[in-house]
This record gives C-alpha cells, structure tokens and sequence, in this order.
C-alpha cells in the first residue's frame, strides 16, 4: 500500500515541476509547435494539390526552405530525384497567415497565390 501511494506521490512530484517553465522555455516550446504544423501542412496540402494540376503522386520533396517561423517552401525536383513526373519543378509554399497554401509554381506556372498578410 506504501509503495501504491509512493508511486503517485512521485508522479504529482514529476508533472508538476514539468509544469514550471520560463516564459523563454515557453516561447521556445510555441516555436517548435508552430514550425512543426507548417510543416504537416505542407506535408499534407501540398502533394494533394500538385496531384490535383498534375495528376502526379508527390512523396518526398527534394529540398524544404522555412524560416522556422512564417513559411515552409517543398520543392520537387525531378532532375533530383528517382521518381517520374510530368513536370520538372513544383515549388509549394505554406504560410502561417494564410492558413494553408499561399504560392504553388509549376514549371514555372502559378497555379495559387494568395495574399500574405504580414
């Protein structure tokens, strides 16, 4: 019965000094949480919509840009890359402001734009 409630006394013990943060440590913790929803963003609308001009499947971009903070570009290269597709470049940049897609360019044709609100 002592070790049961040694084990929760322990376990309060460790959520709660978890809990105390520096506002630096919070910000730096909303930052990583930020960057890393862009980057599902990115992962998840931007293959679709390419698929949606192309009809290609895209999987792996072949390089990624960000600031880690407002965009993520993907870029698909096809000259880098194993996979065959009908177009040579495809350039996907997700905005946090925007909320999804705010420019796609393939083979050098706009396909979205949208206003960045800064």
């Amino acid at each position: 019965m002592a070790a049961v409630v040694a084990v929760f006394v322990i376990g309060f013990l460790m959520v709660g000094g978890n809990k105390e943060q520096t506002v630096e440590q919070q910000e730096n913790a909303a930052m990583v949480r930020a960057t890393a929803q862009m980057q599902r963003m990115a992962n998840l609308k931007c293959p679709q919509a390419i698929k949606k001009f192309t009809g290609d499947q895209t999987y792996f971009p072949t390089s990624t840009d960000t600031d880690h903070l407002t965009y993520v570009t993907m870029i698909w290269d096809a000259s880098k890359s194993d996979d065959k597709y009908s177009f040579k470049l495809a350039k996907c940049t997700v905005h946090e402001t925007v909320g999804g897609i705010s420019l796609l360019v393939i083979d050098g044709k706009t396909k979205i734009e949208k206003e960045v609100k800064r």
